[in-house]
């Protein structure tokens, strides 16, 4: 420490370690609990708690540690309302006092927090969280709405990847306030704008990352209804990821940053081009083999015997054709042999059955005058006129007298 007119000169951070020094003195702030409503709440990947606890009077910025958080029966968020237990101290190197927490539990919920969650259970009751409801999003969309500040990093982060990702769509902005009073009737008239806006395909709303205070805006049952009541599909990218507001319940679909919301909503033209060059490489090989066999094809048709001895064909075919005839023939002549063999056996039976041959063999035949053949001596009388066939002729006779076969023997 130097002196200058009897004084000390203190180095600025000589002075942070005496005011640090002199919190650690005092018996009040080492150890004491303050009230206050959370804000900026963040957990970080370390596993430590960094938030701020504010009241309408002042703020407060505090630190809870791992091991001590790990205690906690309660997750803290941004709204609640709570007590918080531990000492004042220096952080030096932003030469800035704050409550190093060693304990916390909630008093009460913060009146932001409340009208949040009671604004939360009236929609999901009416139906307004509903996944049957959300509108799918366009695959390529033509036109899209934007609906935020035109200052903020938000819109930057959107503009940019839109640019990037997909620079044949047409980006409309609708720059409203995203904080303070009146903030969620302009971003409800927005909503409504480019509800009216012919061709927009697909609207993203939101903002950057704030206090719950700050994202208020989109926690508004109007623009809650702006959202439901819209015919075109909406994004909602409010704040950070582990920022929920209820404009990412009630839209189509929620984003954790304005940057993930325009990669959303739009297709990734290197990836399209990727795919077409891709497809259109399969399809050249596609083709190329099917040229190949057609060529092949051809190639097996132009060696034919069909073009190259087409009467070939015609000489088979007659060939075939005489085959076929020769056969019929054979058929033809075998079938009717054997019906004139059958034929001729019948014949046969026929001329040993005939009368005439009977008669041929010296035989006659004797008929009574009735005209029946008289087969039995027995059926004859004494003057009895009948009539005997002969081979030639026929001769008339009476019966003198019949003898049985006893008899005529």
């Amino acid at each position: 420490m130097n002196q200058l007119n009897n004084r000390p000169v203190f180095t600025v951070g000589q002075l942070t370690r005496y005011i640090k020094d002199l919190f650690a003195a005092d018996p009040y702030l080492n150890r004491l609990q303050v009230s206050g409503e959370i804000s900026n709440f963040k957990h970080h990947s370390s596993g430590h708690m960094y938030f701020t606890l504010k009241d309408n009077q002042a703020a407060l910025r505090c630190v809870m540690f791992r091991s001590a958080n790990s205690r906690l029966k309660f997750l803290p968020r941004d709204g609640m309302k709570v007590v918080a237990s531990g000492r004042i101290s220096v952080y030096e190197r932003d030469g800035q006092y704050q409550l190093y927490v060693d304990s916390m539990v909630p008093d009460g919920i913060g009146s932001l927090y409340a009208a949040y969650e009671k604004l939360k259970a009236k929609l999901e009751a009416a139906g307004y969280f509903e996944q049957a409801r959300k509108k799918p999003l366009p695959r390529f969309p033509e036109r899209i709405g934007v609906v935020t500040s035109p200052t903020g990093a938000a819109v930057r982060d959107i503009v940019t990847t839109l640019s990037r990702r997909f620079p044949a769509a047409e980006v409309l902005i609708v720059p409203v306030l995203v904080q303070g009073p009146e903030a969620p009737a302009q971003i409800a008239e927005a909503l409504r704008f480019l509800n009216a806006v012919p061709g927009i395909d697909v609207i993203i709303t939101g903002r950057g990352g704030g206090s719950i205070e700050e994202l208020w805006a989109f926690n508004e049952e109007i623009v809650a209804q702006a959202i439901y009541d819209s015919n075109i599909p909406v994004i909602s990218a409010v704040g950070h990821e582990t920022d929920f507001t209820i404009a990412d319940f009630v839209a189509d679909v929620r984003a954790a940053t304005p940057t993930a919301a325009a990669e959303l909503a739009v297709p990734d033209q290197q990836e399209i081009l990727l795919f077409l060059q891709t497809a259109a490489q399969r399809l050249a090989r596609k083709m190329t083999d099917k040229i190949k066999e057609d060529r092949r094809y051809l190639e097996k048709l132009a060696a034919a015997n069909v073009l190259t001895r087409p009467t070939q064909r015609f000489e088979q075919a007659r060939q075939n054709l005489d085959n076929l005839l020769t056969q019929l023939e054979n058929q033809i002549n075998y079938h009717l042999q054997g019906k004139k063999a059958k034929l001729e056996l019948l014949a046969g039976k026929l001329t040993a059955l005939n009368p005439e041959a009977v008669l041929e063999r010296g035989f006659s035949i004797c008929y009574d005058q009735e005209g029946n053949v008289v087969r039995d001596a027995a059926l004859l009388k004494p003057r009895d006129e009948i009539k005997i066939y002969l081979r030639r002729g026929r001769a008339d006779a009476v019966v003198q007298q019949t003898f049985t076969e006893e008899e005529n023997v």
